[in-house]
């Protein structure tokens, strides 16, 4: 796996070049993930046009690939209107801000139908909500990348196998691509920690979305055991998953030329990112 990116979720606050980059450098990360606005809001703030030119440079110069989480509230499967048009909108910004600070991607929680007489409404929602917005995407563009949750609450997509009809929706679209989260997958019940889980898991995801549509790998343990549903990070090899799986995470080819971004406790973030390098 030549060139192999491994990083962390970095703080923002206080403009992205001066909280983030140095950071990076503190953690000794080669890939990036940043909020953009509130984690748990609607607001939509503008950039800083210097912080962002200097963030962009930075992140080229380290060679570090960048992507933006978007807000944990965007659910564009919600039975509530209000929800979907914030959703919308939350993604359309996050967009346009990874276009600015030079990011490869948006990632996106799948969202829930919260009830499940809703659920055939939620997937149309999928595609009324997405196909407009990954229609005005290129190549060149940053894409949006849908990540399974952790299951619970009526999820449109939380195991691998959600997202063939998830992809379907918006007609397999190239513009949009998968991020994995290890964290989530155990949740959702995938047994990371049998003999092979791992490889099991991400040969199905694979089989599931096809090639080269994996753009971004979280590498988080879980404080709960395998089918919890619940997202507690924890971290890497500390938590219920262990560190075997994660070996055969980092030595899977669906890895190759995929960045790995751990979402752990800030406070061991280098010894994560050491770790999996070590595994790697």
């Amino acid at each position: 796996m030549p060139n192999l990116k491994v990083g962390a979720h970095a703080p923002s606050a206080g403009g992205l070049a001066k909280a983030a980059l140095p950071y990076l450098d503190k953690v000794g990360a080669s890939a990036v993930q940043v909020y953009v606005g509130n984690s748990r809001g609607w607001a939509r703030p503008a950039g800083n046009r210097e912080q962002d030119e200097l963030f962009a440079a930075g992140c080229a110069e380290r060679d570090v690939p960048a992507f933006i989480h978007s807000s944990l509230l965007v659910n564009i499967g919600s039975p509530t209107e209000a929800t979907v048009e914030q959703s919308r909108e939350v993604l359309i910004h996050a967009l346009v801000r990874a276009t600015e600070i030079g990011a490869q991607g948006v990632v996106f929680h799948a969202g829930s139908a919260v009830d499940v007489s809703h659920r055939p409404r939620a997937m149309r929602q999928v595609r009324e909500v997405l196909l407009p917005l990954l229609d005005a995407l290129d190549d060149r563009s940053p894409k949006l990348l849908v990540e399974p949750s952790a299951g619970g609450g009526r999820s449109l997509a939380s195991k691998v196998s959600d997202l063939g009809p998830y992809l379907e929706a918006v007609d397999f679209h190239p513009q949009l691509g998968v991020c994995f989260d290890t964290c989530h997958a155990w949740a959702a019940g995938h047994d990371l920690a049998a003999p092979g889980g791992m490889k099991a898991t991400l040969d199905e995801l694979i089989s599931v979305i096809g090639e080269n549509r994996l753009k971004l790998v979280h590498a988080n343990d879980s404080k709960d055991p395998c089918g919890s549903v619940r997202d507690r990070h924890e971290n890497v090899g500390h938590g219920t998953i262990g560190p075997e799986p994660f070996l055969e995470m980092m030595s899977h080819p669906a890895l190759i030329g995929v960045p790995v971004v751990v979402e752990t406790p800030d406070e061991r973030h280098v010894d994560d990112i050491r770790l999996l390098r070590g595994l790697h």
